[in-house]
């Protein structure tokens, strides 16, 4: 999973347009391009979006359970009304054991139970040696890495797995062949576990294993659930990285990282791998009209791309669309070949708490739910990924996929439907900072933004129509005085903001002025404060009326063309990382166990209008 630089020639990444034309290869016809100056990469967001994490990762344990603080590598899956998270975790660093997986759950999406361990560390036996690799084994655990989580059979079984590699130190791969192999393991209706089984052996264990093979199980469902999948060519694709370098049972060999695909409307299979390569079959995985290759236009880098069809009929990959990992965004396709746009996922990073071993900044790894692995209900596009290699996220898009709005806001969420009245806003939830519906003193549904997160924040955005000359009314209740930052924001379609707005910490309401702050008044807790900001972009002039009174004249910061987003954030803007960063950090922050003192934000209802 950490960057090796014969990543970059092994897959052939210096073919030239030339080379492909003529194959019908899926492309990327649309013109945006992301600023990687910018974490949000000046991208306009898919509008909806919800992106909820679902760990926050803590050393003291008091939160997980466990402390360890490398995780990556989510796998999402939905079965039986619930969606099913499995991810794999290290104590500190990439390839650094021990190594286990782990599970979550929800009926929802936006609440996660606590994480279990599904296939706990493994013990290698001392004296173990690689083939081309230095060191023997001395009191060393295993490591995982795996690219498929889940398969769901046919006669309704939902499997999950994970594979034991070994890494003799930090440099070591787990995924060259030479590791231990692949379990398995049921997951039950009612949330039990069956037993652990290796359902393949890499050919180069000799050893007495831990745990027995499958077709020894006298459940014949489960035995039958297993041949399947060993049966089926697309699942098994996504294990030639850890499988034998001649495993009969990988279809395509080589340096082919992280597989996904899907199908197009003639039965085809479009594959995809790391660095946009791509290829496609016409026999659901058996073979491959052409070795992978770079898809026209498509910009990533060695981290996963994800595609599939959506529940709508159109066709969607989602990527970090730079050389780093950062933004997390998605392109649409009608079919499944020529890709127009490029519109944002999650723009955030927040603070890599604890250092590590290959562990990258951003949201990254993102993974979607697999063909066969169940449809949400919703009719939702859902998604799951690191971030920075050390809290689990998961990302609902709604169906179809918008990027502009067709009508002013109109939200007063007492009045509606519920369960809806998020529909159009687009949140940033992290655990400690959680953003949400919630009832107010007087029992009015409002939207809720709360911290406690001394390195992460609480955002809610609401796409509008570019507007040149606006409008807004929204009612804000602080429920504190002393503490928090609630950011008001007017930004452009690519996220400049030119009016800033805060409640701040000393109990000032104010208004960035250039360089400086002006204060527009003092702010009590638990009052409502109506307010009215009306802008000209082509003046730069706005007023800010609160509670009735006019409190003068400014202008804008930054110039706009046109103002299509309003943005409610529970802390200050985040420049760091940068393209220019040190790709490795080694180091702790300080106080990363440490809760903030809480700080909550009623917004009781938004709208706007052009005048």
């Amino acid at each position: 999973m950490g960057f090796r630089i014969f990543d970059v020639f092994a897959v052939g990444l210096v073919l030239t347009f030339g080379e492909i034309q003529g194959q019908d290869t899926i492309s990327y016809t649309g013109s945006k391009l992301v600023n990687v100056d910018y974490h949000h990469g000046q991208l306009s967001p898919a509008i909806g979006v919800h992106n909820i994490q679902t760990l926050r990762v803590n050393r003291d344990n008091k939160e997980t359970g466990f402390g360890w603080t490398y995780n990556h590598a989510p796998m999402l899956a939905y079965w039986n009304n619930t969606f099913y998270l499995n991810y794999l975790s290290n104590p500190v660093g990439e390839h650094v054991p021990p190594g286990q997986t782990l599970l979550q759950t929800s009926a929802d999406g936006n609440a996660w139970s606590k994480p279990q361990i599904i296939f706990p560390p493994y013990i290698i036996p001392d004296g173990t040696t690689k083939k081309d690799y230095p060191g023997v084994a001395k009191d060393l655990l295993a490591v995982m890495h795996q690219r498929m989580g889940f398969f769901v059979s046919e006669n309704n079984k939902l499997l999950t797995l994970g594979y034991y590699g070994i890494a003799l130190d930090a440099k070591d791969d787990p995924n060259d062949g030479n590791g231990i192999g692949r379990v398995v393991r049921e997951i039950h209706k009612d949330g039990t576990l069956g037993p652990i089984y290796f359902i393949r052996h890499n050919a180069s264990w000799k050893q007495k294993s831990e745990y027995p093979l499958y077709n020894t199980s006298k459940d014949k469902g489960f035995v039958e659930a297993c041949n399947e999948l060993l049966s089926n060519r697309l699942m098994t694709q996504q294990w030639v990285e850890e499988a034998d370098r001649n495993d009969a049972i990988v279809s395509l060999k080589g340096e082919y990282k992280a597989f996904s695909y899907y199908h197009l409307p003639d039965g085809r299979v479009v594959g995809l791998w790391k660095n946009a390569l791509t290829s496609i079959s016409k026999d659901d995985g058996k073979t491959w009209l052409y070795p992978p290759k770079r898809a026209p236009r498509f910009v990533n880098s060695n981290a996963k791309i994800w595609g599939q069809k959506t529940a709508d009929g159109k066709y969607v990959t989602v990527y970090n669309p730079s050389e780093f990992r950062w933004p997390l965004a998605l392109s649409v396709s009608d079919d499944g070949l020529h890709y127009k746009n490029l519109l944002l996922v999650n723009g955030e990073i927040t603070s890599m708490r604890y250092g590590g071993n290959y562990k990258s900044y951003g949201p990254q790894y993102v993974r979607g739910i697999e063909e066969g692995n169940g449809v949400p209900t919703d009719g939702k596009l859902w998604l799951t990924y690191s971030m920075n290699k050390e809290d689990i996220w998961v990302s609902s898009v709604p169906l179809p996929i918008t990027e502009r709005a067709d009508q002013q806001a109109n939200d007063v969420f007492d009045k509606m439907v519920s369960g809806r009245e998020l529909d159009s806003w687009n949140i940033y939830s992290p655990v400690w900072s959680p953003v949400k519906v919630a009832k107010s003193t007087n029992g009015e549904k409002v939207l809720s933004l709360s911290d406690s997160d001394l390195f992460d924040y609480a955002k809610a955005e609401r796409i509008i129509p570019a507007t040149k000359k606006l409008i807004a009314e929204f009612s804000v209740t602080p429920q504190q005085v002393k503490n928090g930052l609630l950011d008001i924001e007017f930004q452009d379609a690519k996220g400049t903001p030119g009016i800033r707005l805060s409640f701040d910490s000393t109990g000032v309401f104010r208004t960035k002025a250039g360089y400086r702050n002006k204060t527009l008044l003092k702010y009590e807790a638990n009052q409502e404060y109506k307010i009215a900001v009306k802008l000209n972009t082509e003046t730069r002039l706005y007023t800010v009326t609160v509670n009735g009174k006019n409190t003068g004249n400014n202008i804008l910061f930054a110039p706009l063309e046109s103002v299509e987003r309003i943005t409610f954030r529970t802390g200050e803007v985040r420049r760091f990382p940068n393209a220019d960063t040190p790709t490795d950090q080694m180091y702790d922050l300080l106080n990363t166990e440490k809760r903030a003192e809480k700080a909550e934000y009623h917004i009781r209802s938004l709208k706007t209008s052009s005048f």
